[in-house]
């Protein structure tokens, strides 16, 4: 028997903030400011929800050169960030009825802290998660299950309630490695192809659903 959802573990960028367009945006004016020219979207969506040293060693291992790309990046994204991140329609009202019915709720992303914060004040979750797990808390972000198993750590929850929602490969990958069930959304930019080989407990077509896994 399936014990009941009673904690709910969220990724945040392409599940509950639309910041697709701010992160692409970002990648190209990176490479042109470093490279000279811009590699092709897919290069980038391919690694959306690892931390940024991972995915700039895409493209080179000078250490040097990645800290100097990430600077460029963040200083992109924070100058245009408040203008391009928007919630995606009804996440943020789905969040808060799975509150409402007694949900311990918390995020877990490949951001830094402080980025994260940023996002979730500029589309109006302030005081709906109790933790907030950024790649800055461990030593192994996603697709690790380190990030999980610390978010589920802080709220006490346990494995086999708990829920992880997010729209990539590596929040699926996880959230099945932290023994939780996983929730693939598929408003992000991965299609269902891409995400069925990781086999999700349930498939979210839009947020309005997300409440769902916990009725």
């Amino acid at each position: 028997m399936t014990n009941p959802v009673s904690t709910v573990l969220f990724d945040l960028d392409g599940t509950l903030i639309d910041s697709i367009d701010l992160i692409l945006t970002s990648y190209r004016h990176t490479l042109i400011v470093h490279r000279g020219e811009t590699p092709a979207d897919d290069v980038w969506l391919a690694g959306l929800g690892t931390p940024l040293r991972s995915q700039f060693r895409a493209f080179t291992d000078d250490k040097v050169e990645i800290d100097a790309m990430i600077a460029t990046y963040r200083e992109h994204n924070l100058a245009n960030h408040d203008a391009m991140v928007r919630e995606y329609p009804g996440a943020r009202d789905a969040v808060a009825r799975l509150k409402a019915r007694g949900c311990r709720l918390g995020i877990v992303t490949s951001k830094m802290r402080a980025g994260a914060f940023r996002g979730l004040e500029r589309c109006g979750y302030d005081g709906l998660f109790e933790v907030v797990v950024g790649a800055d808390d461990v030593n192994q972000p996603k697709p690790n299950a380190e990030p999980v198993l610390k978010a589920l750590e802080l709220l006490e929850g346990e494995a086999g309630s708990t829920v992880f929602v997010g729209d990539s490969p590596h929040d699926l990958v996880a959230g099945r490695g932290a023994g939780v069930r996983t929730a693939a959304a598929l408003w992000g930019p991965f299609t269902r192809a891409t995400l069925a080989p990781h086999a999700p407990d349930y498939w979210l077509m839009e947020p309005v659903e997300i409440d769902r896994i916990a009725p």
